[in-house]
């Protein structure tokens, strides 16, 4: 354990963080897996999904978790996904 007052104040801060980003990270998790369970069911539904999975992945981008274009390149991929079940059934 650090004695150091500025050490204990980063642990803090750390610790702090590290539950926001783990809370939003899993948000974002969560709304993908949803996404992907409806991918196979109505399109209203996968689009209505998407949308949610799309915002969350935004947040969590916004907030600093993800990286833009991590976040950037996660949306494009399930609106790839989305498509092709759209174009194949």
């Amino acid at each position: 354990m650090p004695r150091i007052k500025s050490a204990i104040k980063r642990v803090k801060v750390t610790t702090k963080k590290h539950e926001r980003n783990n809370r939003v990270r899993s948000k974002v998790r969560t709304a993908v897996r949803k996404f992907r369970r409806t991918l196979g069911d109505t399109s209203v539904d996968s689009v209505v999904t998407l949308r949610e999975a799309i915002s969350q992945i935004d947040r969590a981008a916004s907030k600093g978790v993800l990286h833009r274009n991590t976040a950037a390149r996660r949306k494009s991929r399930l609106n790839k996904a989305l498509n092709r079940t759209l174009v194949g059934s």
